[in-house]
Formats: C-alpha cells, sequence, structure tokens
C-alpha cells in the first residue's frame, strides 16, 4: 500500500505537481561565485522584471519543468503587449510551470506584488476538489523549513517526491490563484498534505479580460496558513493548468516583485 500510494499522491494532483515543480529549489547546491551572487541579489530585488525582457523566448533566469512526462506542457513565451513584455502562457489540456530559484527573507520585505490577466475563467475547475483542481494563473512560491517538523504521512510524500525526481519538496508551497466561486482570501487546503496550500487571491468572472494588480504580505498570509513564520524563500513560479478539466485557456503574467513596503516603495 505504501509504495503504490504515495506514488499516486504525488503525481495525481496540479498543488503537488506546483510543488514539484520548485522542487529543485530545495536542495543543496555549491557556493555561488561573487559574480553569480551579485546577479542573483538583482533577480531577487524583482522576482520577474518580465518587463526587462526582449519579447521572444523565456524570461533570464527561468527554466521550464514539464510536472508529468504523460502530460502536455503548457506553452510560455515573452510577448509584447502595450509597449511592455509580459509572459504569455497557453494552456490546451496542458500543465507545466516555470520556476526561478531565490534565496530571500521575506520577513523583511514581506509585499509580495504581481498582475496578471485571463482570456477565460476554466468552467469545470474546482480547486477544492483533486478532479477538477485547475487554474488560469498560479503564483507559487516555495519556502525553507525544518524538515524535522513534518508529519509522518508528509515524510513519506517527501521522500516518494525525492525518490521520483531526485529532488526534495520545498518545506512549505503557498500558491495565489484564481477561483472559480471561492471568495477572496479563502485557504484551499492541498487534499494530500497540509505542506501545500492555496489562497485566492481572485474568485470570479468580473476581471476577466482586464489586467489585475496585486500586493499581498507574504508573511503575514505564510503565518496564517501554516501558523509559523516563513523561513526563507527559495523558489517562485508561475503555472497555468488545465490537465484536470481538459479545457483551454490563455493567460498573461506581468513583473513579480517584493517589496519592503505596501506603497511601492524599496
Amino acid at each position: 500500500m505504501v509504495s503504490n500510494g504515495p506514488a499516486r499522491v504525488v503525481l495525481g494532483a496540479a498543488c503537488v505537481a506546483g510543488a514539484l515543480l520548485l522542487a529543485g529549489c530545495a536542495g543543496h547546491k555549491a557556493s555561488p561565485s561573487p559574480e553569480a551572487m551579485a546577479k542573483q541579489a538583482r533577480l531577487d530585488q524583482a522576482l520577474a522584471l518580465f518587463s526587462a525582457n526582449a519579447a521572444g523566448g523565456l524570461p533570464a533566469g527561468w527554466e521550464p519543468l514539464a510536472l508529468t512526462r504523460k502530460k502536455k506542457s503548457t506553452e510560455y513565451q515573452l510577448i509584447e503587449e502595450a509597449g511592455r513584455t509580459v509572459l504569455r502562457a497557453y494552456a490546451d489540456q496542458a500543465s507545466s510551470g516555470l520556476r526561478h530559484d531565490v534565496s530571500i527573507d521575506v520577513n523583511k520585505k514581506p509585499w509580495l506584488s504581481w498582475s496578471w490577466k485571463t482570456s477565460a475563467l476554466i468552467p469545470t475547475a474546482d480547486n477544492t476538489q483533486r478532479e477538477t483542481e485547475d487554474s488560469p494563473v498560479r503564483i507559487v512560491l516555495a519556502f525553507d523549513g525544518d524538515h524535522d517538523k513534518l508529519s509522518l504521512m508528509d515524510t513519506i510524500l517527501f521522500d516518494t517526491a525525492k525518490l521520483l525526481t531526485g529532488n526534495e519538496l520545498p518545506y512549505a508551497t503557498l500558491m495565489y490563484i484564481w477561483e472559480n466561486k471561492a471568495p477572496v482570501g479563502t485557504i484551499i487546503a492541498n487534499t494530500r498534505t497540509g505542506r501545500i496550500q492555496m489562497m485566492v487571491a481572485e474568485s470570479g468572472p468580473a476581471q476577466v479580460g482586464q489586467w489585475v494588480k496585486y500586493q499581498r504580505n507574504v508573511a503575514e498570509d505564510y503565518e496564517k496558513v501554516f501558523g509559523e513564520k516563513p523561513g526563507r524563500l527559495i523558489g517562485v513560479g508561475v503555472l497555468t493548468d488545465t490537465d484536470n478539466t481538459a479545457q483551454k485557456v490563455e493567460a498573461w503574467y506581468g513583473d513579480i516583485r517584493l517589496l519592503r513596503e505596501a506603497d511601492g516603495g524599496e
């Protein structure tokens, strides 16, 4: 039972897949060079300055990750829209994401700022149910922490993920999503592990087709969701997925930043 069950758990849901998207961020890496550290510091100040890239291809410092071999990949490409570069995502019964490694103390820079737009909602999506767990847009955040605090079932899940992927799951994963019905601020727990949680940032069709900008205090959200202060932010990702509902959706992501203050000052 244990050998088969966790394998299905790891590969069976978009939320777990989203954590696997950032699994590589949790691994131990060699000490970077001073030049690499300086470059990383610049990237950390703005998690994803898509607007600083030229249209075409993928943003610098980001890499694609297919969540399973059996599923189609979401298409991601930098495009120009209204005079600025943004990231376009197109999913046709697909699920894959982009990720970027970071190392940031969000207790010092707690305000996450981002914008996104979607062409439509996914009509049959419901993130409270395993079988319909899709979202046109997701911001995925991975955090480090003390793995000795994990429950037995979470330990089994983490060990299985490492066996299957070669990487450890992040200690905790927090996603901001666009939901069909659940009110803004709703916390939706992953049905397989409490270490992966979703928070509804937008709900319903009122803002479909429009750019919507958000600012969330990540440190406060994390503590509300997980009941403890966050460790270091070790990865950020975007994920547009329609594999569970077999739908199509087009979405766009604007710049993603971490700020010291909510008013936009650093």
